[in-house]
Order: structure tokens, then C-alpha cells, then sequence
């Protein structure tokens, strides 16, 4: 089985195409393949279903064998990976029922499109004896953007808290957000089945939306997360997200 491994700022996806692989992926064999001590080691897997021209579908495996709705590193990945094969400077990449539609800047970034963004009011949930304030936001995924300093030992104490408290029965992403200006926010990532992670595409676009919505800032938005800056844009509901995406290696199963 051959692999490409990519990275956005740090979050690291192996791609395949499902048509190469000498068995189907399973939660099991994703789980293994992700594992650092025993397998290749990832923070997810992006399974290319089929390609049709400059469009491509494909299914995004969390390390701990569940799939993902959206990924923003995630299609920016397959993005650039489908224009390296068309030689086209926009494609579209399908993910369940959302379509992604990506335009390639140089040898680095991709501007996506990421479509509808829904920022709930905010809410008061009890986590371990503790009032937490959220913001509750969809992305197509679910996210909870907690306006906090994004400290590494609150992190990674308050994502699993608030990933599998009974307010999120399907869990959630978590965001602790510092804002530092109009246009700027730090953002700590808790990634909900993969855990802590140096960056995320949808994270960065949920806990922007939260921001705006909530008058901390102003659109565009730049995002700083732990590998690096992302650029979100906000306009009538819609968020456009700019990041990196690059290839790291091939690996053989």
C-alpha cells in the first residue's frame, strides 16, 4: 500500500486512493496505520474515493477510526494534491454532502471556500464543578470556542472535558481563544478524535466566526495556532479559509 504523507501547518494527513488499496480501511486498520508506536503515524487518513476531471470525493479518517464531516487542512491537502494531478488551478473536493471549491496561490497556500458557517448564541455548560462559557458554531462539524488563554495544560484539562461532555452527544472540536486585535486571535486546538493538534482548518474558521459574531473582532481574521498562522474571511454567513498545504513523504504499507 502506498501513501503520501502531507502536512497544513503541522496537521499531518496520509493520503491514498481507495482504488490502490489491497483492502478496505476499517476504524481498526485506521487506528493502526495512525499510531506512531505502531504504525505509520498521523493525525488522520484522507481516503480519495474517486475522481471525476477536477473534482474529487474523498472520506477523512480521524487517528481514532472515526470520520470526519469537514477538514479544512484536510482539503486543502486534497486540493493541492488533485491540481498536482489535473494541472488545474481550481478544483472542488467533496466531503459528505459538502462541496469545497479550492483555488491554488504559488507552490504553498490554497484559498477555499468553505461555505455556510451557523455561530449559536452563547451557553453556559458545568464541566468537572466549573461554569464554562461557549460559543457553540458548525462548520459542518461541530466546535465549542471557549474565549480563554489557550494555555497547553488548559488544553488539554478542558478539551477532553468539554469533547465528550452530554451537551456534544456526537462530541466536539474545542477552541481556547485569546483575541490580540481587531484582526487577531490565538486559537489552542482540541481536535475531537485526535486530540491536541498544532493546527485546524475548520477550528480556525469556527473559532473566527464565534469571534466576529461575538464582537471580539473584525473580519478577515488571522488565525495563529501552534504551527502556524491561517487566513479566515467571514462575509453573509460564508467563510473563506487561506493556509499551506505540503507534501512531507511517500510511505509503503
Amino acid at each position: 500500500m502506498k501513501l503520501t504523507k502531507w502536512h497544513g501547518l503541522g496537521n499531518d494527513y496520509l493520503l491514498v486512493e481507495r482504488d490502490s488499496l489491497p483492502v478496505s480501511l476499517t476504524p481498526e486498520r485506521v487506528q493502526r496505520i495512525c499510531d506512531y508506536h505502531f504504525g505509520v503515524g498521523s493525525d488522520g487518513i484522507l481516503e480519495v474515493v474517486s475522481t471525476d476531471g477536477d473534482s474529487a470525493e474523498v472520506v477523512i479518517w480521524n487517528p481514532d477510526g472515526s470520520v470526519a464531516e469537514l477538514s479544512g487542512n484536510g482539503t486543502r491537502i486534497a486540493a493541492r494534491w488533485l491540481a498536482r494531478r489535473t494541472g488545474e488551478d481550481e478544483v472542488r473536493i467533496l466531503v459528505g454532502p459538502r462541496m469545497v471549491v479550492a483555488r491554488l496561490h504559488g507552490e504553498r497556500d490554497v484559498e477555499q471556500a468553505m461555505g455556510r458557517v451557523e455561530v449559536g448564541a452563547p451557553e453556559t455548560i458545568a464541566v468537572d464543578g466549573e461554569a464554562v462559557e461557549l460559543t457553540p458554531v458548525s462548520v459542518g462539524n461541530p466546535h465549542a470556542v471557549i474565549q480563554r488563554l489557550p494555555d497547553r495544560a488548559e488544553l488539554t484539562r478542558l478539551g477532553p472535558l468539554v469533547e465528550h461532555h452530554e451537551r456534544f452527544p456526537e462530541r466536539t472540536n474545542v477552541q481556547l481563544v485569546r483575541v490580540d486585535g481587531d484582526h487577531d486571535i490565538t486559537v489552542g486546538v482540541w481536535e475531537r478524535g485526535a486530540g491536541e493538534t498544532l493546527s485546524s482548518g475548520t477550528s480556525a474558521v469556527a473559532a473566527s466566526a464565534a469571534a466576529v459574531a461575538n464582537g471580539w473582532c473584525e473580519s478577515p481574521v488571522t488565525v495563529h495556532l501552534a504551527g502556524g498562522d491561517l487566513l479566515v474571511e467571514l462575509q453573509d454567513g460564508e467563510a473563506t479559509l487561506t493556509g499551506p498545504a505540503e507534501e512531507i513523504c511517500t510511505v509503503e504499507l
